[in-house]
């Protein structure tokens, strides 16, 4: 039986890898939907609306639609005409390029090139953030470094292993004074 149940693990994780293997590759003239492949918009092409899960969107041409990439990267050398948006990832507007909608980013890295703009709102939250002192932004500006979030979430997890271990060491003093010492023989 235990054999079997791994037989059947083991031709999924076949079948899985083939498929994605063999997953079609993304294009730059429409809606570009990926998982665990790159997107690649060459120069003098477009993108509409570009999602990556677990990949990331290198765009030397234009994207006119929204960019969304999780546990990614995003860059950005010319435009973006909407809203880009990261998890877990870096997102980087080139010298002069242009972002035509708002950048948030969680969990990751922001740079901003000199001369780049964004037309509406910047969000870093808990990541590191670098605007070059040329770039625009038109909108808001908030940035959450990670310390905010790191620090008590360490506190955290301090308090919740010193609690565990003085617990675990109490259940192991009353464990051993069930049993003489030294031995008897």
């Amino acid at each position: 039986m235990h054999l079997r149940f791994l037989s059947r693990i083991l031709s999924l994780a076949l079948l899985a890898a083939a498929l994605f293997a063999f997953a079609p590759m993304a294009r730059a003239n429409q809606d570009n939907v990926q998982f665990f492949s790159d997107i690649r918009i060459p120069d003098g092409e477009t993108a509409h609306d570009t999602v990556c899960f677990f990949c990331s969107v290198h765009a030397d041409g234009e994207i006119n639609g929204d960019v969304v990439v999780f546990f990614g990267n995003v860059d950005i050398a010319k435009a973006a005409h909407h809203d880009v948006v990261n998890f877990f990832g870096s997102v980087t507007a080139s010298d002069n390029a242009t972002i035509g909608g708002s950048v948030v980013n969680f969990f990751g890295s922001l740079r901003l090139g000199a001369d780049a703009s964004v037309d509406k709102d910047v969000v870093s939250m808990f990541g590191g953030t670098h605007i070059a002192p040329t770039a625009t932004i038109h909108g808001s500006r908030v940035n959450f470094p990670f310390w905010i979030f790191g620090i008590p979430m360490l506190i955290v997890i301090a308090i919740v292993v010193s609690i565990v271990r003085e617990i675990r060491a109490r259940h192991y003093r009353a464990y051993m004074a069930n049993y003489p010492y030294p031995p008897r023989v």
